[in-house]
């Protein structure tokens, strides 16, 4: 191979790497903003589901089924939803429109638990927490939805 020759296949290689480190980094950044917002949203679906099912539950949630107006059983199936909804967000083999309906049952609980709150008289912090849940779910159901492209690591 020649010094030209040499030369041209340094840059040619030079300029595909620089060309494809913006969109690694994409991708990277799209990832990063997906797990993140997941793995909030999981966290509190999780806590929320064994924190109303304790004997001694921490924080408000103490007899907060009773003041909400909603029956004892409904515990129970807000529990086995959350749990599937959560596997069904981490669970990387789960078909897509499974998926879809993990959010769309999520965004449903966090929008009534705003409206129970609203109802029931609670203060702001307990309306306005739920729909900031929601907007991080939002967030990563937009950012499950990102096409990530294949990056040409050559």
């Amino acid at each position: 191979m020649t010094t030209a020759a040499v030369s041209q296949h340094t840059i040619s290689n030079a300029g595909r790497a620089a060309s494809t480190a913006p969109l690694a980094d994409k991708t990277t950044n799209n990832r990063t903003i997906y797990w993140i917002t997941t793995g909030i949203v999981c966290s509190v679906m999780v806590f929320s589901a064994v924190n109303f099912n304790l004997s001694n539950p921490l924080g408000p949630m103490k007899g907060a089924f009773a003041h909400l107006g909603f029956p004892n059983y409904f515990k129970i199936e807000l529990t086995v939803a959350k749990i599937l909804g959560v596997l069904a967000l981490l669970i990387p083999s789960i078909p897509r429109k499974i998926r879809d309906f993990a959010y769309a049952g999520f965004a449903i609980t966090l929008v009534s638990a705003s409206i129970a709150h609203f109802s029931s008289g609670d203060s702001a912090m307990f309306i306005v927490d739920p729909l900031i849940f929601l907007v991080v779910l939002g967030v990563s159901y937009l950012y499950s939805n990102r096409k990530i492209e294949k990056v040409d690591c050559r």
